[in-house]
C-alpha cells in the first residue's frame, strides 16, 4: 500500500522516481608476510599498509568496516547488515625478511610504513617519542647519568638492579607491534653485520644501507635516519642510529646499538637518553 502511495505521489508530481541501491569497497587487511626474495624495492612496494605511520603507535588499519554478519538492531535474527569484522592484531601487520639468521628482520622502522621512512625516534626504554631528549626527560633516572633508577650493574651509576636486557613493557617494537617483535639483542646485531654484506645506496631518495645476505640473497633497507639529542635531528641522510635492547653493563648509562654511515658500520654504545630508530626482529 505504502509503494503504491509513493509511485502515485510521483507520477502526480511529475518525477521520475528510481530505486536506490548503495555500494561499499570491502576492506583488505595485510598479514604478517616473510619474505623469501626479492629486493629491497621489492620490500618497499608491498608495504603499504604497517600502520605505524604516527608518533604514537597508533593503528589505524584495524578495519572495523561493514561486513555480512552484522547485526540490525530492529531484528537480531538478521545477519545482512554491517556489523563489524573482527580486527586483525598489531603482531600481523608487519612484514619480515629472512636473511638466514637466527632472528628475521623487520622490513621498516618502528613508526615507518615503508624501508624508507625513518620512523620514530625513541630513547632507550621508552616507549614513545617526545619534544627534549636529554638525561632531565629520561624516564630511568633522576636527571643525570649517575642517579640511574633501572637497568643498572654498578652504584656508581644509580641503584643497581642487574638488569641488562629490556623487559618486553619498556621495549618500544614489542609494546608498539605486538606477538613476537621485540628490539634486537647486541649479539643478534653483531649477528647481522657479520653474515650480511652491506651496500650503501639510494633507494627512492633516501641515503642508507641495502643489507644483503650472505647465505639466501634476501635483502632489506636501513635509512639513514640520524638522531634526536636535546630538540634537534642530527645526521639524518649521512648516518644511522638504530638501538638493541642490551645494556652496556660497564657503563650503566650507555646502551648498545647499530651505526652506520657511508664508510661504515659496526656496533657501538651511547648515552640511553638519545633517542634513535628501532629496526625490530621477529622469531
Amino acid at each position: 500500500m505504502k509503494k503504491t502511495v509513493f509511485y502515485a505521489l510521483c507520477m502526480s508530481a511529475g518525477l521520475l522516481c528510481l530505486p536506490l541501491v548503495s555500494c561499499g569497497d570491502d576492506d583488505k587487511d595485510e598479514l604478517t608476510e616473510v619474505i623469501g626474495g626479492g629486493s629491497a624495492d621489492d620490500d618497499a612496494a608491498g608495504d603499504e599498509n604497517n600502520n605505524q605511520g604516527d608518533e604514537t603507535g597508533a593503528d589505524n588499519g584495524n578495519g572495523g568496516g561493514d561486513g555480512e554478519n552484522g547485526d540490525n538492531p530492529d531484528n537480531p535474527d538478521d545477519n545482512t547488515g554491517g556489523g563489524d569484522e573482527e580486527p586483525i592484531p598489531d603482531s600481523k601487520k608487519h612484514k619480515a625478511v629472512d636473511l638466514g639468521l637466527s632472528v628475521k628482520w623487520a622490513t621498516c622502522n618502528v613508526g615507518a610504513s615503508s624501508p624508507e621512512e625513518y620512523g620514530g625516534y625513541y630513547a632507550w626504554g621508552e616507549t614513545e617519542e617526545k619534544e627534549y631528549y636529554d638525561w632531565s626527560t629520561y624516564k630511568y633516572c633522576k636527571g643525570s647519568y649517575t642517579t640511574m633508577t633501572k637497568y643498572c650493574t654498578n652504584s656508581s651509576y644509580g641503584s643497581v638492579d642487574n638488569k641488562t636486557v629490556l623487559d618486553p613493557a619498556d621495549d618500544v617494537a614489542h609494546v608498539k607491534w605486538g606477538g613476537s617483535w621485540r628490539m634486537p639483542t647486541k649479539e643478534e646485531i653483531a649477528e647481522l653485520l657479520n653474515n650480511c654484506s652491506w651496500t650503501w645506496t639510494i633507494q627512492n631518495g633516501v641515503n642508507g644501507y641495502l643489507v644483503t645476505s650472505k647465505s639466501n640473497g634476501n635483502s632489506m633497507f636501513l635509512p639513514a635516519a640520524g638522531y634526536r639529542w636535546s630538540e634537534n635531528v642530527s645526521s639524518s641522510g649521512s648516518g644511522g642510529y638504530c638501538w638493541s635492547a642490551s645494556l652496556n653493563e660497564y657503563h650503566g648509562y650507555d646502551a648498545f646499538n647499530l651505526y652506520f654511515y657511508s664508510g661504515n658500520r659496526y656496533q657501538n654504545y651511547n648515552s640511553r637518553y638519545n633517542g634513535f630508530s628501532v629496526r625490530p626482529v621477529t622469531e
